[in-house]
């Protein structure tokens, strides 16, 4: 699909410093336990709705900063669609939980990057068939990724077992441009032009190969920044935040009619 330019539309005991302010006390969810390959498990803040008939859900893969505030408030919000959201914990192998902007272990953890996204990519594997066992879920479910996340976006549908992929302010996609070829099911990838994490070069090489390609869709939005969906961040961006929510609604509605 041709490329798409558009116009500007809690913390953990041991991390005392982070007060959870940008999304609110009131949760949808819960967090349950998944158990991991190895015989280990890790914690995941799933939203599991009530629907009439099985539905799709969505993954996210979280940025640095784990699953924190504004992390459920973008799963509470995906749920309130309808949908089953779950949102892992990456970061269960070294230090558990969510972390503050401020802490420079967030960073820490993250690092090495390769190693770290390739471990978790069995995270998404034992949270697909997490929610395999899980009465409401249709069976199709897509990945959404954020900053460190954003490859997951691709990844998940080339070969984790996902049936689409929306990535927002990824970073480092450039390592993670050829994982496309091949990659049948859609994707969608949103940047700000004023992204850090995503120089010029990135988004021109996810523009070309994007117009080649029917099932990749690219969106980049004017004096955007990186971070625009974290509703704590000094980069949020109600107007991309918005469009991204309404696109990977879009691409959920169209796996709800699968058949288990």
């Amino acid at each position: 699909m041709a490329a798409a330019s558009m116009p500007r539309l809690p913390a953990r005991p041991d991390v005392g410093l982070y007060i959870e302010l940008s999304a609110g006390s009131d949760m949808q969810g819960k967090f349950s336990k998944i158990c991991a390959k190895g015989g280990s498990a890790f914690d995941c803040y799933l939203v599991t709705p009530e629907p009439e008939k099985p539905v799709a859900a969505i993954v996210l893969a979280s940025a640095i900063h784990g699953v924190d505030a504004d992390m459920r408030a973008i799963a509470d919000e995906l749920a309130a669609s309808g949908f089953i959201v779950a949102v892992p914990d990456l970061f269960w192998r070294s230090i558990a939980g969510p972390l503050s902007r401020r802490d420079p272990r967030a960073a820490q953890r993250a690092q090495p990057r390769p190693e770290q996204i390739r471990a978790g990519e069995d995270d998404l594997i034992d949270t697909l068939r997490h929610l395999g066992t899980l009465p409401q879920f249709n069976g199709q479910a897509a990945v959404m990724g954020f900053c460190y996340g954003g490859p997951y976006a691709i990844l998940g549908p080339k070969r984790l077992g996902y049936a689409a992929g929306i990535c927002c302010h990824g970073s480092q996609m450039l390592d993670y441009l050829h994982e496309l070829v091949g990659v049948r099911e859609q994707v969608c990838l949103i940047w700000g032009d004023d992204d850090d994490r995503a120089p010029v070069e990135v988004l021109e090489a996810y523009r070309n190969l994007a117009a080649s390609m029917e099932n990749v869709e690219v969106h980049i939005f004017p004096r955007v920044r990186h971070g625009y969906m974290m509703r704590g961040s000094p980069s949020f961006d109600r107007a991309t935040h918005d469009f991204s929510i309404k696109r990977t609604r879009e691409m959920l509605e169209g796996l709800k009619s699968a058949v288990r």
